[in-house]
């Protein structure tokens, strides 16, 4: 398996710490094999070369269609300097993060970022264009963008490419939307799943969740991930959807960390066409069991696509799970997950296949969660390393055959109380710096 072949399924990697009963999730929902954006009904996707790059084998503009006006919600970036994108998208959605939407357009290779009037009136045109072309209002249109901060995003390859985009729509087009959205991305990150509704009221009918996402660097959302559009053929209103959506971020892109570094353009939709049921059907009701079930599908996906994210981070070789366990408050659980997925040191570590545990409690202990040295334990790939906040002799070779996995897991107890949280992430290799400091060459 090389660094590309990163496996983010649902098995857990060889050395990792069982879970507690606690913590132990039901059976996993079936996953339709290449599902992804277009896979609930209702939907169509497309992916073509408009001319944002230069090179002309590689996708540049996706395009997202619902068959009709659908639930939308959206969430965002919370960086200052967010996007015209992010502005118009949010004005959309009525400033309150959900609404009804037709379309989500996105281009790469410009973030249209730090452009002021000019940048919104590009955002504003390509909702626009994308309106007269499928026949709807321009509110219904999401945009997003993603590329180099600080650049006029221009309008002519919206002209012809999402022409060239509608014309393309199918059910099948989901992968090349997924590739359209990529910047330094080596792969397009996609995942889908399948729910019945036999026994929660709406028998006979079978339910998808899909999606796309893209992100490999300036990762760390605040509030959304760096670009995602999720789809589902569930009967869901609107403001229901944002409240779902809210949720599975915050459990799953909220969790994800490259470089600590949060972009401008942070957004992440999701649509509800309802195709799956007749027109009479009866909304999925928070509390309710299909709600419970749609819910649990959203976040399976959500954390399927974050998961792709951090494997396939800048350089990366490596898929690192943080997992905190014992903190005093979930608070605290996130402060020490996070000090560990962002530490360079712990990174590094990683990258060199150094079991080097002195760096994770390092991390711990300067993060500002609730704990006492002595109450903490450490365990590297389900090697314990440290119990009682002191060393545990461990077999080193032992150590670097574990490193050889895919999948890093770091368990951390903080001895403090129940509250636990998961964080992913990667290595830190020579790599991103290549790919940084090359990334406007």
């Amino acid at each position: 398996m090389t660094e590309h072949e990163i496996d983010v399924g649902f098995g857990a990697p060889e050395g990792a710490v069982p879970l507690r009963a606690s913590e132990r999730r039901p059976s996993p929902l079936p996953r339709v094999p290449n599902g992804g954006v277009a896979t609930a009904r209702g939907f169509t996707a497309a992916g073509v070369h408009a001319g944002f790059r230069a090179d002309p084998q590689r996708l540049d503009l996706a395009l997202v269609v619902s068959d009709e006006p659908c639930a939308c919600a959206g969430v965002f970036t919370r960086n200052v300097f967010c996007s015209a994108p992010v502005r118009v998208s949010r004005a959309h959605l009525d400033s309150c993060g959900y609404g009804t939407a037709r379309a989500v357009v996105i281009n790469s290779g410009n973030a249209n970022a730090a452009t002021g009037e000019r940048g919104l009136e590009a955002a504003r045109a390509s909702a626009r264009i994308v309106a007269e072309t499928l026949g709807c209002t321009a509110d219904e249109v999401m945009v997003a963008s993603t590329g180099v901060i600080g650049v006029h995003l221009p309008i002519e390859p919206f002209e012809s490419g999402v022409s060239a985009a509608a014309t393309s729509l199918s059910a099948a087009g989901g992968h090349d939307a997924a590739h359209a959205i990529m910047t330094t991305d080596t792969r397009p990150k996609e995942a889908a799943v399948t729910f019945a509704g036999d026994g929660i009221g709406y028998d006979g009918c079978t339910f998808a969740v899909g999606g796309m996402a893209k992100g490999s660097g300036m990762i760390m959302p605040d509030m959304a991930t760096m670009i995602a559009v999720v789809t589902t053929d569930a009967p869901i209103m609107p403001d229901v959807l944002h409240r779902a959506l809210v949720k599975a971020v915050g459990s799953s892109f909220n969790k994800v960390t490259v470089d600590s570094d949060t972009s401008t353009n942070d957004s992440c939709f999701l649509m509800a066409s309802g195709a799956a049921v007749t027109a009479d059907a009866q909304p999925f009701e928070p509390g309710g069991s299909a709600y419970e079930l749609f819910e649990r599908a959203l976040i399976t996906v959500c954390e399927d696509l974050a998961r792709q994210m951090a494997a396939d981070g800048e350089g990366a070789t490596r898929l690192v799970t943080v997992r905190v366990s014992g903190a005093a408050t979930p608070e605290d659980a996130d402060l020490a997950a996070r000090a560990v997925a962002n530490s360079p040191l712990v990174k590094t570590a990683i990258c060199g296949h150094d079991a080097n545990w002195g760096r994770i409690a390092a991390a711990v202990g300067k993060s500002g969660a609730a704990f006492r040295q002595e109450d903490a334990a450490i365990d590297i790939m389900g090697l314990p390393v440290c119990r009682k906040g002191l060393t545990v002799a461990f077999d080193e070779d032992e150590a670097l055959r574990r490193f050889e996995q895919p999948e890093i897991v770091l368990d951390i107890d903080l001895g403090a109380g129940d509250a636990a949280t998961t964080v992913w992430t990667c290595d830190f290799t020579h790599e991103y710096i290549t790919i940084n400091g090359d990334y406007r060459s």
